[in-house]
């Protein structure tokens, strides 16, 4: 029965169907009316987008100002290790410091897969000597300023920039005896 229904819909309703062919090139700007409402719509996708996350960045941006403001404020304590015996001690504290870090960064830039073992065995005895140096921090505030504690702090980095001297050297004899070796497979 409701096929029958259908079949009499579709026989009174045959004769209004459009039954023309649209226009020659009528696809083609269909399509480009089509691309540039894409367009439109990625640009201002693009627009909202970024206007979205620049409030988001300025809160970020104010929250990391006002963490390192206060912690530049709070980090007023007093100065530990050789710094806190005297002016003197303090400049003599920053040199080795200085030196350290320039030693590690020279290391660093060699750092190689054939340096790779001697590299992180440093880094190890480094961090052995380090311990070593926190320790003698606190028996300098417990002793009063030794002189003996000062002087094992002293030698506590010039340990410490010995042994980077000893591993740069190491790196370039390990390089020297890598460069032979190419040398000498190249031309057997």
């Amino acid at each position: 029965m409701k096929k029958d229904n259908l079949q009499d819909m579709f026989s009174r309703l045959e004769q209004g169907f459009d039954i023309e062919s649209p226009n020659s090139g009528h696809k083609d700007r269909f399509l480009e009316k089509l691309n540039a409402q894409n367009q439109k719509q990625i640009v201002s996708r693009s627009k909202s987008n970024r206007n979205l996350w620049a409030p988001l960045l300025g809160i970020a941006a104010s929250i990391l100002l006002i963490v390192t403001l206060t912690f530049s404020f709070s980090n007023n304590e007093e100065p530990s290790g050789l710094a806190s015996v005297s002016p003197k001690m303090a400049e003599t504290q920053s040199f080795f410091a200085a030196v350290i870090e320039e030693e590690l960064s020279k290391i660093e830039k060699e750092r190689a897969p054939e340096t790779e073992w001697l590299i992180n065995d440093a880094m190890t005895q480094m961090k052995t000597l380090e311990k070593q140096y926190n320790t003698f921090k606190i028996d300098l505030k417990e002793s009063g300023n030794d002189k003996r504690v000062i002087h094992a702090m002293i030698d506590n980095f010039y340990n410490r920039i010995e042994l980077l001297k000893t591993v740069l050297k190491s790196i370039e004899d390990v390089k020297l005896i890598k460069q032979n070796f190419d040398e000498n497979s190249n031309t057997i």
